[in-house]
């Protein structure tokens, strides 16, 4: 069971106890986060960036860890959320094992990790201990709140639970319910771990880790995160210089293997298999619909009772895993509670992780409404 802290990550105690929606709680729970640029004299100009499953809180380089963030080309000096503007924090997600409480966590009644033991989690939980990093850092208001894939989940569950705290929200390849093609894609990546027998019902250590159950999970991630267009144009139908497999009559033979390989091995020892399972499933739960007090099944109805001045929504045509469709909805319902709401399909052929690696479509549209946004605070 291990942690994978980066240097420069800072902590915010959570509320002690910290209850969870579907029961338990944590006793001396913790928040990662990263922060860059600074609070204004009116507090007017902080932006709360929520991640997807797996990034940590170094969203971008800093004094503290010059090393480049995952969002590294989005954010900083001058770029689409300027950091000479904002005053920009990054949180990892409740769950995950790179700083925050998760099921990696050592428990201070048994001095050992959580395991299953960790309470069950919900994108609600997450959005509540998001929270809890603002009131650490005594931000009583965001002038926009930023979600990505899970974190678009979890900043929906923010607006709802903290109404009136935030000015604007972009919602980037987000969704407000778990559609059944992403629920069986990561069922299947969870049942990956759970069949390799060094899982061991969450029990394993550093000598006894379920390594391959985290690659495939990995490799069939990563086969959903981007297009068929794009791994044909990448690796059409190249093959590797061993073309008969080698030693093995079925091993790695196509260039396309050999890349999913790769990442699923670098992967593989940066997460904690539990922490995986844990935030899969919270994001299969997650049903905007059911969130709400009144349990309402019309999607676009639900929506419209977040209350924000304005929004933007954008998502990739190549997403299979959060569809443009879901970003549509998202942009409905916001727009029908009293948004000022753009909607930006974006042509994109690099699929759900292109608000990652697709910056030059994805930072102007960002950029004009944060600037717009400027302009009218």
């Amino acid at each position: 069971m291990t942690e994978f802290i980066a240097p420069g990550t800072r902590f915010a105690p959570l509320p002690s106890p910290f209850a969870f929606r579907r029961g338990g709680s944590l006793k001396q729970g913790r928040m990662a986060y990263e922060t860059w640029g600074a609070l204004n004299a009116k507090g007017d100009n902080a932006v709360l960036v929520l991640t997807g499953l797996s990034p940590n809180a170094h969203a971008a380089s800093s004094p503290e860890n010059p090393d480049k963030g995952w969002w590294e080309a989005m954010l900083g000096p001058g770029k689409a959320i300027d950091t000479e503007r904002w005053f920009v924090v990054c949180v990892n997600t409740l769950g995950s094992c790179k700083g925050s409480s998760g099921p990696a966590s050592i428990d201070p009644d048994s001095g050992q990790p959580y395991r299953l033991d960790f309470p069950d989690l919900s994108v609600e939980d997450c959005a509540k201990a998001a929270k809890a990093v603002l009131n650490h850092l005594g931000i009583e208001s965001l002038a926009c709140l930023v979600g990505n894939s899970m974190g678009g989940m979890v900043a929906l569950s923010f607006l709802q639970q903290f109404p009136l705290f935030t000015r604007s929200h972009i919602n980037v390849s987000g969704s407000a319910q778990a559609l059944p093609f992403s629920i069986a894609i990561r069922s299947l990546q969870r049942e990956a771990i759970r069949l390799d027998p060094q899982w061991n019902n969450g029990r394993y250590g550093d000598g006894d880790y379920p390594r391959n159950g985290m690659r495939i999970a990995r490799k069939l991630g990563v086969v959903t995160y981007r297009s068929a267009v794009e791994w044909d144009g990448r690796f059409g139908r190249v093959r590797l210089n061993d073309e008969d497999g080698g030693a093995d009559r079925f091993g790695l033979e196509f260039a396309v293997e050999s890349y999913l390989e790769a990442h699923a091995e670098r992967f593989v020892d940066q997460f904690d298999p539990n922490c995986y399972l844990y935030l899969s499933r919270a994001m299969d739960w997650f049903d905007f619909c059911q969130s709400c007090a009144h349990n309402n099944d019309d999607l676009t109805e639900a929506l419209s009772g977040i209350h924000v001045g304005s929004a933007l929504v954008l998502g990739a045509s190549t997403d299979i895993l959060f569809p443009l469709h879901q970003q549509q909805q998202i942009a409905d319902g916001l727009a029908r509670g009293g948004a000022r709401t753009t909607f930006v399909p974006l042509d994109s052929h690099q699929g759900h992780d292109a608000f990652l690696v697709d910056i030059d479509r994805f930072a102007p549209p960002i950029r004009r409404f944060l600037d717009d946004l400027k302009d009218t605070a």
